[in-house]
């Protein structure tokens, strides 16, 4: 604790190490540019794919050229695929579970005493800013980054609702070009308050965190705003989507969101030449977990959930690579503080990657950078239909994903009994509103499509997919089964495999200090964990 309060209040002792300078001899700026639900979908990983993909489709020409000056990263991993554990463990540079209630979504606080790497950047001399979300929904909201006190916004908000404000603006008679440069006009004018307000020779640290990507968006949007046609997609969305119409435009209207976050990056990048920063700051993009209602993604610890996009340029990061080395997006917090000059906080868990964006080698460049672990606590579905969470962990190598389920009993996208009830959701209900049934998959086009066609005998294997309960164990031959839908775990031909990658699972959770694996296991499952649920239950008799 006392390294920690030197850390925290002496710049001096803060900047200790040496970090990234430029060619003035000036520490970098740091640009986070960090989007809601954005998977691993941008224009350039479809170089990368080895196969027909989705990122043939999705537009992206900003991301792109960020990822051409500098590298892009094949294995890049959350550590939680929720969004409020997956910025605890990204802002602290821990695994989610060992961040307190910033473990969970419904019912997060943040724990004042974990430091966080923004405000070690600021105590460092940083000048820190950011626009929309960073640390929600939570207590206090933002709470590592400060609160609200560096909030650069008043511009406006609307572009994190973007089709459904695009669409308004249209619908008053505006051009959908028109309509697209008032929602980036926020954007620019925002960050360009920050620009601004900066001291002229202090470096800076800025979070861009919009919501757009994130549901709900509108039906048709993909199509109408950024001409990304649905029947493009036919033949190359992941085995476990249905290759049907509607599933088709619903990813169409998802990866048009991808394509409004890229015009916003966009704009922060040209006011950022046009200020003159642009050679002087480290540019890392990458998004908080897989896309939302769609089954494997959000909430799932299948790559489609788990894996997101990592790209990054500035000064001392070789252009033009591409690295297969795995990262724990957590692994960010002591790389920005290193590129800073930050000393890594006491009981930071994460590893710093700063030494692979430096590297001129695309490849495997660390040879310590094999694995991922990944894990999940309690979203939200379990809240409303019961006082537990879905408990996960997984191990990802580049040979098999394992996951452990630890509650098999339990339904892992929440309880179905609305859906077999006589009162069964309307089709509307299951495409609009996420609580009707299974709330751990966004209401969604597709959720609702899955549900409607569930005793369709063509379509049950996907609906067992996306909401049936699942073994204690799952086991995936990544070279045989890239999209992770044949579980090998029962196979005796891989009990060998199986058996090393638990072993090796459960060593390093117990090393980490993960609560679901020491004492009794239980502690995610009693309060303080579970106070919101029990204070809406509570509010329910009443």
């Amino acid at each position: 604790m006392l390294c920690f309060l030197l850390l925290a209040f002496s710049p001096a002792l803060a900047h200790a190490q040496d970090g990234t300078k430029t060619s003035a001899g000036k520490r970098p700026n740091i640009l986070f540019l960090f989007a809601d639900d954005w998977g691993r979908y941008a224009g350039a990983y479809a170089k990368v794919d080895g196969k027909p993909s989705a990122n043939d489709v999705v537009q992206t020409p900003n991301i792109d050229r960020v990822a051409k000056k500098g590298v892009l990263f094949r294995n890049a991993f959350v550590n939680a695929p929720s969004c409020t554990p997956s910025r605890s463990a990204i802002l602290s540079g821990r695994y989610f579970f060992k961040t307190g209630r910033g473990a969970i979504l419904q019912g997060a606080v943040w724990d004042s005493e974990i430091p966080s790497w923004p405000l070690l950047l600021q105590n460092a001399g940083y000048f820190l800013g950011k626009s929309f979300k960073v640390w929600s929904p939570g207590t206090p909201v933002d709470a590592p980054f400060g609160g609200q006190k560096h909030a650069f916004q008043k511009a406006g908000g609307l572009f994190n609702a973007f089709s459904q404000n695009a669409y308004k603006t249209v619908k008053g008679g505006a051009t959908v070009d028109a309509a697209k440069a008032k929602l980036l006009a926020e954007v620019r004018a925002n960050f360009q308050s920050f620009l601004k307000a900066k001291p002229k020779d202090q470096p800076f640290c800025f979070w861009f965190g919009p919501t757009n990507v994130h549901r709900k968006w509108e039906r048709g949007s993909g199509k109408k705003l950024w001409n990304i046609n649905p029947d493009d997609l036919k033949g190359k969305l992941p085995a476990f989507l249905p290759d049907v119409p509607e599933v088709r435009e619903d990813f169409a209207d998802y990866l048009g969101e991808v394509a409004a976050w890229d015009a916003g990056v966009g704009e922060i990048l040209r006011l950022l030449a046009e200020s003159g920063e642009l050679e002087n700051t480290i540019i890392i993009i990458s998004g908080d977990h897989g896309a939302p209602g769609f089954p494997g993604g959000k909430c799932n610890l299948y790559d489609f959930g788990v894996g997101v996009a990592l790209i990054a340029s500035g000064p001392g990061i070789p252009p033009d690579r591409v690295v297969d080395d795995y990262v724990n997006l957590m692994d960010l917090a002591p790389t920005f503080l290193e590129l800073g000059g930050v000393e890594k906080a006491p009981n930071m868990q994460a590893r710093s990657f700063a030494n692979v964006l430096k590297s001129k080698k695309s490849g495997l460049i660390d040879p310590g950078r094999t694995w991922v672990v990944t894990g999940r606590e309690r979203h939200v579905a379990a809240a409303r239909d019961k006082n537990v969470p879905y408990p996960q962990r997984a191990l990802r190598t580049d040979k098999y994903l394992y996951i452990r389920n630890y509650a098999p009993d339990r339904w892992p996208m929440g309880d179905p009994k609305t859906v077999t009830a006589t009162t069964a959701p309307s089709a509307n209900e299951l495409e609009h509103n996420t609580f009707a049934t299974f709330a751990d998959m966004d209401a969604s086009p597709t959720r609702a499509w899955l549900i409607l066609h569930r005793n369709d005998p063509k379509w049950q294997w996907h609906y067992n997919y996306a909401f049936g309960k699942r073994p204690a164990e799952e086991l995936f031959d990544l070279a045989k089964d890239p999209d992770q839908i044949k579980n090998v775990a029962a196979d005796p031909a891989y009990a060998d495999a199986k058996k090393e990658m638990a072993t090796r699972l459960t060593r390093i959770l117990t090393d980490a200090g993960d609560p679901r694996v020491v004492g009794d296991g239980q502690t995610f499952e009693r309060p303080p964990f579970t106070d919101g649920v029990e204070a809406k239950k509570k509010k329910k008799k009443k």
